[in-house]
């Protein structure tokens, strides 16, 4: 039996996972997570096969979860379910280590397949993507999007997402120093100069959407 943590904001669509999951006979839903700090504890506690989370949470996103698991354990098994799902985030997050990505906009039997895949260590991607995502030449600001460290990109997704540097540096309890250095680095990787530039950057790349 493959044991499943859901983490999603939404109660209802982890509901929406669990009976789907579950349906498929050979997957379990241990338990379920509506933000990062809470998933972070129980994968912890729990060490379940697979991790299936979304890149929005409140606070510190799915990345940042992500990147604390597999410092937490190298060889946890991440899989990213996430709307999404541009080329950029799905290549970002398979190079910070996702075992797969799956959008939510793909058909429920994605979501199954992806978990076994996930478990099974195979990468998966949902149909929608090609499958030379990873080998093709990402154009000029994907490749700078890339760039980033994982710590960096998650500052960046917060700062995007309009939350204050002040509380950036309290949810990823760092100084408001090393946010303020990292924050100039970041423009600088991006080639922008505004916070505005900053937004539109996140905006076009799937980094953020306009509901956040």
């Amino acid at each position: 039996m493959i044991r499943v943590l859901l983490v999603d904001d939404h109660p209802v669509v982890r509901s929406g996972y669990q009976r789907l999951l579950e349906q498929a006979g050979d997957i379990t839903v241990v338990a379920e997570a509506g933000d990062a700090a809470t998933a972070y504890e129980t994968f912890v506690r729990l060490s379940p096969d697979v991790c299936v989370t979304d890149l929005s949470l409140p606070g510190v996103g799915g990345m940042e979860l992500m990147r604390k698991i597999l410092q937490h354990n190298v060889h946890s098994k991440v899989l990213i379910c996430s709307m999404h799902d541009t080329a950029p985030m799905a290549r970002r997050a398979l190079e910070a280590g996702a075992q797969g990505f799956v959008s939510k906009n793909a058909s429920p039997d994605s979501l199954v397949a992806a978990v076994r895949a996930t478990h099974d260590s195979m990468r998966y991607l949902s149909p929608n993507f090609s499958p030379s995502l990873i080998s093709h030449q990402p154009d000029a600001e994907a490749a700078r999007l890339a760039s980033l460290t994982s710590r960096e990109f998650e500052i960046f997704r917060l700062l995007a997402t309009g939350i204050s540097p002040t509380e950036c540096a309290r949810l990823l309890s760092l100084s408001a120093k090393t946010i303020a250095n990292n924050q100039t680095l970041i423009k600088e990787k991006l080639a922008v100069t505004t916070s505005a530039a900053l937004v539109h950057l996140a905006l076009r790349n799937g980094v953020i959407s306009s509901h956040d």
